[in-house]
Formats: C-alpha cells, sequence, structure tokens
C-alpha cells in the first residue's frame, strides 16, 4: 500500500453507528435525546409519550410558579436552582431582557451545558447572571444584585442527574454509588457506608426517607463491609437491599424492594449533601435578601423538605416578616402528573415579604 492510499484510507468517512430503536438501553448511546436541538421530533415523541428525554429535565408547576411570583420587566430576581434551565427561562421571557436575572447551582458538570443552552437561546451575561454556588450562599447574591424582588428554589434532583449512570442517582441502572450533587467535593456515599455505624445509618435511614426497614438494611449493609466487601456500586447496594428483605412475602417483594431502594438511595443522598442542613440556612436567610413585597416560590419533593418549608414560613409569619403564605401546598395538576410521573410528588408553597 502507497502513502497516498493510507492518507485516503484515515480520512475515510466513518458513518454513526444506527440508532438502537427507540430507546437504547445504554445512557451513552441515547444522542437524538442527549442532543435535543438537532432531534426535536425525536424528543418530543419521547415527551408526548410520557417520558422525560435523556439528558434532559421537564420543569414542574412552571405555570402556577410564574402565577404567583408575577414577574415583570425591569425586576430583579434568582432562581437558585438552576438545573437544566426550564424555570430560568420562563422567567427570562417574563423580563423580556429587562432587568436581572441571576442563577446559580452547585453541580459542576450541568451548570455549563445550561449555560451554553441559554446563551444560545439569547440570554447573555447582561440579563443573565449564572454563579457556580451553594444556595445556602444567596446572601452573597444579595450582596452583588441588592435587594431581590423574586426567588425560585427547586428542591429537587434534575432528571439529568439521575439517569446519568456515573452520577450514581438511580438504582436502576449500574454505576459508581455517588450520589454527590457536586462530585468533586465532600464524600461520595460509598466512602460514606465505609465508616457509618449500623445504629446511625438506620436512624439515617428513618429520619430521610422514613424507611420502615431501616434496621434490617443497616444490618446487611454493614455484615457486607465487615467481610471485608466494599459497596461501590448502585447495583451492589440494590442487591444487598434486596437480600436484606428476603423474609418479605413473595407476592409483595419486588414491589417492596423498589420502595426500598428509592427511599434508600434518597436518604444516602440527602445525606451526602447536607440537604436538609442547607435548606434551612437557606430558609433563615431568605428575608435578609427579599426586598419589601418580594416573592418567594419553593417546589418540594420530599415530606422534610416540606415540613421545613412550612415551618419557616409560618414562623416568619407569625414574626411578621412575611406578610402572607401559601395556606396549603399547591399541588401538579392530574393532567401534568400523567404527562410527568416525576411530578406527582411535588409540593409548591410560596410566601411574600412584608
Amino acid at each position: 500500500m502507497n502513502e497516498s492510499s493510507g492518507a485516503m484510507e484515515e480520512k475515510e468517512h466513518k458513518r454513526r453507528v444506527r440508532y438502537s430503536g427507540t430507546h437504547p438501553k445504554e445512557f451513552r448511546d441515547k444522542y437524538k435525546e442527549l442532543e435535543p436541538e438537532k432531534y426535536a421530533d425525536d424528543v418530543e415523541k419521547i415527551i408526548n409519550s410520557g417520558k422525560t428525554p435523556a439528558g434532559t429535565h421537564r420543569s414542574i408547576c412552571v405555570n402556577e410558579i410564574l402565577e404567583f411570583l408575577q414577574i415583570v420587566p425591569g425586576q430583579i430576581g434568582l432562581d437558585a436552582t438552576l438545573g437544566y434551565g426550564g424555570h430560568t427561562l420562563e422567567m427570562l421571557k417574563c423580563l423580556d431582557h429587562k432587568g436581572k436575572l441571576y442563577a446559580i447551582d452547585v453541580d459542576p458538570l450541568e451548570l455549563p451545558k445550561t449555560r451554553e443552552r441559554l446563551e444560545n437561546l439569547g440570554y447573555g451575561s447582561d440579563i443573565l447572571e449564572i454563579q457556580q454556588m451553594n444556595f445556602s450562599d444567596i446572601d452573597r447574591i444579595a450582596l452583588e444584585a441588592g435587594a431581590l424582588d423574586f426567588v425560585l428554589a427547586d428542591l429537587g434532583v434534575s432528571s439529568m442527574q439521575i439517569d446519568n449512570p456515573e452520577r450514581g442517582f438511580s438504582f436502576k441502572t449500574d454505576g459508581p454509588l455517588d450520589l454527590r450533587l457536586n462530585p468533586e467535593r465532600g464524600e461520595s456515599a460509598a466512602d460514606r457506608l465505609k465508616t457509618i455505624s449500623q445504629d446511625e445509618l438506620a436512624g439515617m435511614l428513618e429520619e430521610n426517607a422514613d424507611e420502615p426497614h431501616a434496621a434490617e438494611i443497616a444490618k446487611a449493609i454493614i455484615s457486607v463491609r465487615e467481610k471485608g466487601i466494599e459497596i461501590a456500586t448502585t447495583s451492589q447496594l440494590k442487591h444487598i437491599i434486596a437480600n436484606a428483605l428476603m423474609f418479605l412475602p413473595i407476592k409483595d417483594r419486588d414491589i417492596e424492594v423498589k420502595k426500598a431502594c428509592q427511599r434508600c438511595f434518597q436518604a444516602l443522598r440527602i445525606d451526602v449533601n447536607s440537604e436538609f442542613e442547607v435548606l434551612h440556612e437557606f430558609l433563615e436567610k431568605l428575608p435578609e435578601v427579599l426586598a419589601t413585597g418580594g416573592r418567594v416560590a419553593i417546589l418540594s419533593f420530599h415530606s422534610g423538605e416540606d415540613r421545613l418549608v412550612k415551618k419557616s414560613f409560618k414562623r416568619f409569619l407569625n414574626e411578621g416578616v412575611y406578610s402572607e403564605i401559601s395556606p396549603e401546598p399547591i399541588r401538579p395538576t392530574p393532567e401534568e402528573c400523567s404527562a410527568n410521573s416525576r411530578a406527582r410528588s411535588a409540593k409548591l408553597r410560596w410566601a411574600i415579604k412584608a
């Protein structure tokens, strides 16, 4: 073979691997879903089937949030949990390029993607200021922005985080047992399980997820650890939970194991990210950053989070800090829950600064 023919072979175009069906099993193979701008028709079909395309996120209670916040051009606001940027985009539309929206998120992997997505839609730094930080540090935003007219916090984990097996948020696919919202800081769930005591683990599963089989699951996890086996993957933890619940009647076992996995993964995620502590700090600082008449809306997906929000809002109402709070949580419509199953546990509460 001569040099010229070798060069031609090197430059030969390689076709993209054929898209394997409507729902490829591997996350990395879902290039149509991971590039929604290029494959809008395919993504729309997935959404219309009631699913969330891999690598994306469908914002919840958008209409209810916008109806309450009453955003008008010229205001200054904050999206305290940027995520995929769905809520952010709708709030930017309300501002109509007048005023300023600050948006923060702790996730260093997804934040740059969202920034680029919104910049491509015409929202640059003149109207949108994006920073990587935890929402417990909202007082730092207020130092730069001044008093805020509106604040939104969506406390749910974004779908693109859940769907990516490398993040370890889901037991449905194998991956590293990580569960950190910021994988560059703190200890992973796998590291947490290396040192936690059995009693502390059982208490954490009860407190963070109301796990009815916390004692049995904690005992099983510690028993595996004491054998010198490192619990490093999501599949390992799933199998340990399943084995711990073998005493359950066989007719109920599969569904109970699934529910227990959901609760245990949630409890670990809350623990490694200190989510309750961070939320408490955020709620304490809220009155300091809101302008008079400023509005805050908080969307939660966990009973513990909702309790914290409810208690904080009621306390500040009684102290005269808030002039009004939502009497009851607002729930997504049946239509939204049918179209997006991840909306079913959502609760929206709001407050207005006196």
